[in-house]
């Protein structure tokens, strides 16, 4: 059903009059009979009668006056829902406990004015189509994987390069140590059952593996967070990495350490990405905030895979 001929109908319901439904829709009243003309066409039914004092409803145009005002109001709901700065802020942040989610918990802080809607997908191949298509407004991803540079329309952003420490039971071999280099990790086992193959972070760590010879075992089904802390606390021969913003929470009795990785510390680069077209005025604020927030990051004495967006 034509919208305008709608909008048209109602108009000269109101006025009562051709010609003062055109003076207020600025169009000529040649026209608003047109429009008038089409939609009792499509209707089967006429909606107006000539009296002499202008346009009457009919008994079918009283019947459809109020639905037609109904329509009127939905196609404004619907054109306001997606009107730049109208709808949510939509971002990926990959996982609850990771720290893009810390990221936009601050975002969130600073500025409460502005909707959002936080989602968890799950590679970058998945967030790139998202980004694309319009369904997400961006992502925090280390980007690009090898072999699978970003498409032209999609833009990054470096954001983050977050240390990452030793998580490991109070039985571990290292667990007294205020801190530990990476060639200490040599020959110990390292255990992370969420690296998934195929996705950005399991790039990642292959790359660990490959520059500093760490043996990082994948193996086993994952059963969350809780599993493999409890599996770490009760196995002196299993440590595993974390970064340093992961929220982990675990059982007092459990005693796990937490230990910084240094000489070089290993960093897990997170980039922000955002199609180059997207309108959201609330998308150059993230932007702007995280360029404050994380601003003066010192990157000497780090190391991240040279494939990952540069500063």
């Amino acid at each position: 059903m034509d919208l305008e001929a709608v909008r048209t109908f109602v108009a000269v319901a109101e006025a009562g009059q051709f010609q003062k439904a055109a003076t207020d829709l600025s169009i000529t009243q040649q026209a608003v009979s047109k429009r008038i003309a089409t939609l009792e066409r499509t209707l089967g039914v006429r909606l107006f009668t000539r009296a002499p004092r202008g346009a009457e409803l009919t008994i079918d145009g009283q019947a459809f006056l109020p639905h037609a005002r109904e329509l009127l109001r939905v196609a404004e709901r619907a054109g306001a829902s997606v009107r730049p700065g109208r709808r949510p802020l939509r971002v990926d942040v990959i996982a609850s406990r990771v720290a893009p989610s810390a990221l936009m918990r601050g975002f969130h802080q600073a500025h409460p004015e502005i909707d959002l809607d936080v989602v968890m997908l799950f590679d970058v191949e998945t967030a790139v189509g998202a980004i694309r298509s319009g369904a997400i407004d961006a992502s925090f991803r280390a980007v690009a994987m090898p072999g699978h540079p970003l498409p032209e329309d999609v833009e990054s952003v470096r954001v983050l390069d977050e240390p990452h420490q030793l998580l490991t039971g109070p039985a571990h071999a290292l667990a007294g140590a205020r801190s530990v280099t990476v060639a200490q990790l040599t020959g110990h086992r390292i255990w992370m059952p969420g690296i998934a193959p195929g996705t950005e972070w399991a790039a990642y760590y292959d790359d660990l593996v490959a520059e500093f010879r760490l043996t990082i075992e994948a193996t086993g089904p994952n059963f969350g967070s809780d599993a493999l802390l409890d599996t770490v606390a009760d196995t002196p021969a299993l440590a595993t990495l974390t970064t340093a913003r992961t929220r982990l929470v675990w059982p007092a009795g459990h005693g796990l350490r937490r230990i910084p990785v240094t000489d070089p510390t290993p960093v897990y680069p997170h980039s922000l990405l955002w199609h180059r077209d997207n309108p959201h005025p609330a998308l150059a604020a993230l932007r702007a905030h995280l360029a404050a927030t994380t601003a003066g990051q010192d990157a000497a004495g780090t190391w991240a895979p040279g494939w990952v967006t540069p500063r």
